[in-house]
């Protein structure tokens, strides 16, 4: 559960952010009358994402048992490609993130209502798509039968448009660099898990071999139905009975990955003097 509660609070203050970000800019420049493009931009996007984790979530289901595991495992690699991709980027941007909208609507606001449609729709879209892939893959990745998974996604939302509102109000303020550079940290733990998970599903598939090669079996030591099992498995999608190919996966990402991720700038490894972190404000 905590797992999704980051993914939905990581994903969902990013779109907050953009969201107050862009209506804050409008209404400082008084034009009140974009709004309406940025809110159909936006309830366009949420709507593609909702019916994309449907398609996912139903869709598959109708596949025989081969294929539905071909499927996870293929979908659970390109989520953890795309999450990673996405925590690198925030990491590298979050400071600039208020420039760079500035100058895309400043542009949209020259083109008409359709490019300010767009311009609301790509921002908010990305983050809702990644959003429901990795998700959909980690409720997978648990294999919890409860709503607990879920749930934490919903309330991960639920905190992100709150904090959301209260950056427009002025209410809160929060270094997003340092932000973004802790919680991205975490979802590379998550996502190692993941996608670990999708290998284990290409052996199921028998798209990968060593099924039955397990790397250890702890069941007894840590079994998957006590507290602490099924609190690892929510959190780092934990398994007791990994194969060795999900194990080596597993290193070979999280140990390069969160490396390159937590090494210092390169400016700050030549020397050089770079400027104080800024706080972003809406």
């Amino acid at each position: 559960m905590f797992g999704n509660y980051l993914i939905g609070l990581r994903e969902g203050l990013e779109a907050s952010l953009v969201v107050c970000i862009l209506i804050a800019y409008l209404v400082k420049t008084d034009r009140r009358d974009a709004l309406k493009p940025i809110w159909i931009g936006i309830a366009v996007a949420v709507g593609l994402a909702l019916g994309f984790g449907f398609a996912l979530e139903f869709g598959s289901q109708e596949l025989t048992f081969e294929a539905q595991e071909a499927l996870g495992g293929s979908l659970s690699i390109i989520a953890v490609g795309l999450v990673t991709w996405m925590v690198f980027w925030m990491r590298r941007t979050a400071r600039h993130l208020k420039a760079e909208l500035h100058g895309k609507l400043d542009a949209a606001l020259r083109m008409g209502t359709g490019a300010l449609v767009a311009t609301a729709f790509l921002a908010v879209g990305r983050e809702g798509l990644e959003t429901a892939l990795f998700v959909w893959a980690s409720v997978r990745a648990s294999n919890d039968g409860t709503q607990g998974p879920l749930l934490g996604v919903l309330l991960g939302i639920l905190t992100a448009v709150v904090l959301g509102y209260l950056f427009y109000r002025g209410a809160v303020r929060i270094n997003l660099a340092k932000f973004f550079t802790w919680t991205g940290g975490m979802l590379v733990v998550v996502a190692a898990g993941v996608l670990a998970y999708g290998v284990h599903d290409l052996q199921e598939a028998d798209f990968l071999p060593g099924l039955t090669n397990k790397a250890f079996d702890i069941s007894e030591t840590i079994p998957p139905d006590s507290w602490y099992g099924t609190l690892l498995k929510g959190v780092l999608n934990f398994q007791p009975d990994p194969t060795v190919v999900q194990v080596v996966v597993w290193v070979a990402y999280l140990v390069p990955t969160l490396a390159f991720f937590l090494a210092p700038s390169r400016a700050g490894r030549t020397g050089t003097t770079s400027p104080a972190p800024v706080r972003e404000e809406v």
